[in-house]
């Protein structure tokens, strides 16, 4: 009986058929079962955080659409210098810039960005004095006299001057990145014969304002030490503080000056590449591409031009022969620097730039690409160009009157500052600045002497979806210029170059 109950307890022998196949599963009792359900409880654990993370980047993605799109594609690219920069605010943006502004080269443009650049970026730009207008007393070789006090110490200084290498680096910070920017000669040159032809006696004298007569003879019209003058020949040499009368032939000079050029400035931008060149900067100042977001400013309508007959641009380049030497210079330099970043690079971000403006243009326009509009067109007398005269139309924008319909009050700051022309935003920002410097001034302890380095204010938004609460204001008594009196030549005689000394030379 006892022999038959151990029969019984004991399993069954395992047939030769049965071998081959699994033993049935464990039963709840077991270890096995436990380890399996913490292998199933940390599965699930991964696959609620993957769907956080999923969740997360959806949320960013939509919230940072266009400039994280921008980010992102670059990336993508495998764009060398972009991997630095994987996410905003990883390496602080370069802020202390002294853009030289020459003349006819977009530069009013480039000088819009850096003024929206420095609201953004609670940096101190570098104004004139009443005395000087809007322009740092061109023609006049710059001097830090010329510098309102209510501006200093700057971070940043961007208006017309003509170049004084050591001035400005007893002025500016030791960091300072030199940057300006260049024309074709021909092209540059017919746009200065039609804006300046009132102002500029060389040119006032031609018969009928003919630009072919006045190549055909230019020394019968031209006199170097004159008002202006330095609007009639080699212009861009000028603005940088060169001779713009040493002769064609002195080719030791022009070598040494461009040589020189090149040793003081981080980068020359092309106007005729202007996205491409806003490429080099951004990545040279590592900035966002938010930044470097403008609006075409101070144009000509088509009928304010003129078309070059064959054979002037040769005769404008022999006339100009200095300035062309340093546009062929720094143009052939542009492409080494593009083509070291590399070329499906540029184009990638030369695409996004041109996307996310059309895009920021759209929201400040009612969803609508801006028209171009005359002076006399433009209600908002803060967005009307100044006219050099009557035989020039320089055209602008105007904001719709149901803007604040669908923006918030600092995005519609924004739209107006981005169309601003130089005069009225340089009375703006000058109006700002100094309400700023009294207010540092009456909490500034007695000793301190100079102004604060970085006050803290109000910055300009990054995109029109944020909140402000103000609008920009008319300045009153501090640094107003009239919008009627010319751009520049305020001055009776220009300084030119010593015989033999660059004026970029240090002192």
């Amino acid at each position: 009986m006892q022999q038959q109950q151990q029969q019984q307890q004991q399993p069954p022998a395992r047939s030769a058929s049965s071998r081959g196949k699994k033993s049935p599963p464990p039963l709840r009792g077991d270890k096995v079962p436990v380890k399996q359900r913490e292998r199933e409880r940390e599965m699930s654990q991964k696959k609620i955080f993957l769907v956080f993370v999923a969740i997360s980047t959806v949320s960013l993605l939509l919230h940072h659409g266009g400039h994280l799109s921008w980010t992102m594609e670059a990336f993508h690219l495998g764009c060398p210098a972009l991997r630095s920069h994987p996410a905003p605010g990883l390496k602080p943006k370069h802020t202390n810039v002294a853009f030289l502004k020459t003349h006819k080269t977009a530069s009013t443009t480039m000088q819009n960005l850096l003024f929206r650049f420095a609201e953004r970026n609670n940096a101190t730009v570098a104004l004139p004095v009443q005395a000087c207008s809007h322009q740092f007393c061109y023609p006049r070789p710059f001097t830090s006299h010329f510098v309102h006090p209510h501006t200093l110490p700057p971070n940043i200084i961007t208006s017309h001057m003509r170049f004084n290498k050591a001035e400005l680096q007893r002025l500016m910070p030791n960091d300072t990145v030199y940057v300006t920017i260049l024309r074709e000669p021909g092209s540059m040159f017919e746009s200065l014969f039609s804006y300046y032809n009132q102002y500029c006696q060389s040119f006032k004298r031609v018969p009928n304002g003919s630009l072919e007569a006045f190549l055909e003879e230019p020394w019968r019209y031209y006199r170097p030490d004159e008002k202006d003058s330095m609007y009639a020949r080699n212009t861009l040499t000028f603005d940088l503080g060169g001779d713009k009368d040493r002769p064609a032939t002195d080719v030791a000079y022009a070598r040494a000056f461009v040589a020189e050029v090149e040793r003081v400035f981080s980068l020359v931008m092309i106007a005729e590449y202007f996205d491409e060149s806003l490429v080099l900067l951004r990545h040279l100042l590592s900035w966002d591409l938010d930044d470097i977001l403008y609006v075409k400013l101070n144009m000509r309508t088509p009928s304010s031009k003129r078309n070059l007959t064959p054979g002037l641009p040769a005769k404008i380049r022999a006339w100009n022969s200095l300035d062309a030497r340093l546009y062929d210079h720094f143009n052939a330099s542009l492409w080494r620097q593009l083509s070291a970043l590399g070329p499906a690079c540029v184009a990638r971000e030369v695409r996004l730039l041109r996307r996310a403006q059309e895009r920021l243009m759209k929201s400040c326009f009612g969803g609508r690409m801006p028209l171009l509009r005359s002076a006399a067109q433009i209600k908002n007398k803060d967005l009307r160009p100044w006219q050099p005269s009557g035989k020039v139309d320089i055209v602008g924008y105007d904001l719709p009157g149901n803007l604040s319909r669908g923006l918030s009050n600092q995005a519609q700051e924004l739209c107006l500052k981005l169309i601003m022309p130089e005069v009225q935003y340089t009375r703006v920002l000058l109006r700002t600045q100094s309400l700023r410097y009294r207010r540092g001034f009456q909490i500034r302890p007695a000793q301190q002497s100079r102004p604060l380095q970085q006050p803290s204010r109000t910055a300009l938004p990054r995109h029109p979806q944020v909140h402000h609460s103000q609008q920009p204001a008319a300045a009153a008594g501090t640094g107003t210029t009239s919008t009627s009196k010319p751009a520049a030549g305020t001055q009776s005689r220009t300084t030119n170059l010593g015989s033999t000394s660059l004026q970029t030379q240090a002192s």
